[in-house]
């Protein structure tokens, strides 16, 4: 009791000594207004300080996307100055079809290039869907199996069916809906899922009641306005800065390849940007809303990533899902490490990196591969980078390599395809606007 009561006076103590020094401040500033020298300072902290509190640079924000839509507009106006109005729908109609200043078209160049990118693309998709097809018939068909081979308690053939295809569901008019193993098994699921926008197979996918129609407009709009202002940035913008890289990247002039990286890497990043947004966003809502397709988690918010690891979860969530589900966890289950497990995931994307790159190209020299598997040690130096200046500077690392490594790639890759198809002999040909 002596004990408790002691207590309870120290913390009465406490709270009394808090009240009048707040009351001795009060009466202090009350005092100091009422001075006639009319006083109007007080201790306060300047705002750059840290014991200031202040956090508000909303400011410096706008400032900041001001002095970069000035840069922006700088380098569109020296582009126009220097190449002009580059933008002509008709060259890609010369491209596809393979005329060159009114010779003979010939076809069968845009089968072979819809072949060499679209084709390897779809190729990819398709052992993806089926991989993940497979193995999810293979889970229900084992555990239906051993469910029935062992009989070690008294079961009802729904609670059966309802443990081999998930969780128990106790309302019967729900689990009445349910797809069940084998029922599934059908050439119209299959379809479904081979034209849903996911790669990991579900008996029954989340669906929904009805199609927006002026949400499906929109994404539409987005798509077909989205692609002609890829294809203007391609001609304005990016092909010039490519064939100007090419003799500085040859001649190994560091100083002027440099400045060709960094002329490259914003309309290479600003056309990264457009196509992730008309992707992920656009076409793949599009796709999900013509099918009924509820679950609509394309992407997460890797712009906020603070580590090249955090990243490579959250950008490409159909992939990560499919990577953990069918790939990872199954290599732990069989008793693999976890780094083992991540390693072959980044094996198996940068050998579908490569494979994208390099076919359609002709050109193999595994740049793409290799810039795949840079990105483990990338991950450690970036988690070391975070733990010892903070998130905001692992932030700033994952973007360095976003926008700096893409245009490094595609400066090898066309130099590379110009040796290889066409000699050294014509560099400078190919070098030239």
């Amino acid at each position: 009791m002596s004990n408790e009561t002691d207590d309870s006076l120290l913390r009465l103590r406490r709270c009394k000594s808090v009240t009048q020094a707040e009351n001795i401040q009060k009466v202090e500033a009350e005092l100091r207004k009422a001075q006639p020298d009319r006083p109007c300072h007080k201790p306060r902290d300047s705002l750059f300080s840290w014991a200031s509190g202040f956090s508000n640079f909303t400011g410096f924000v706008n400032w900041a996307f001001l002095l970069l839509s000035v840069g922006g507009s700088r380098l569109f106006l020296e582009n126009i100055i220097k190449y002009g109005i580059r933008v002509d729908p008709s060259q890609w109609l010369i491209v596809i079809t393979g005329s060159q200043e009114g010779g003979p078209e010939h076809l069968s160049i845009m089968l072979l290039l819809f072949g060499a990118s679209s084709v390897c693309f779809t190729y990819c998709i398709l052992f993806l869907k089926l991989w993940s097809y497979i193995q999810v018939n293979m889970w229900c068909r084992m555990k239906a199996d051993t469910k029935l081979r062992t009989k070690k308690r008294s079961m009802s053939g729904t609670t059966l069916d309802s443990e081999i295809n998930g969780n128990h569901v106790s309302d019967d008019s729900y689990e009445k809906k349910l797809v069940k193993y084998p029922d599934n098994l059908t050439l119209k699921d299959l379809m479904y899922f081979m034209l849903a926008p996911t790669l990991c197979y579900e008996l029954n996918f989340p669906r929904t009641c009805r199609i927006r129609k002026r949400f499906l407009f929109k994404r539409a709009v987005e798509v077909l306005v989205g692609f002609h202002v890829l294809g203007a940035l391609f001609q304005q913008w990016i092909i010039p800065s490519v064939k100007n890289s090419l003799i500085p990247f040859s001649n190994m002039d560091l100083a002027k390849a440099a400045e060709r990286l960094l002329k490259l890497a914003i309309p290479n990043h600003l056309v990264w940007l457009i196509w992730f947004y008309l992707f992920f966003h656009s076409f793949l809502n599009l796709l999900g809303e013509l099918l009924h397709f509820a679950d609509r988690n394309f992407y997460s918010d890797w712009w906020n990533a603070n580590n090249i690891d955090t990243f490579w979860r959250s950008w490409n969530m159909p992939v990560h899902k499919w990577a953990v589900r069918h790939l990872y966890i199954p290599l732990v289950e069989l008793g693999y490490s976890k780094n083992f497990a991540a390693l072959a995931v980044f094996f198996l994307s940068a050998f579908f990196h490569e494979y994208l790159v390099s076919v359609p190209l002709k050109t193999f020299k595994h740049w793409a591969f290799l810039g795949m598997m840079w990105q483990i040690p990338m991950s450690h130096f970036s988690k070391y980078m975070e733990r010892r200046f903070g998130p905001r500077c692992g932030n700033c690392i994952v973007w360095a390599g976003l926008i700096l490594g893409q245009p490094l790639c595609i400066m090898m890759y066309y130099h590379d395809y110009v040796i290889s198809h066409f000699g050294s002999s014509l560099i400078t040909k190919y070098g030239r606007v």
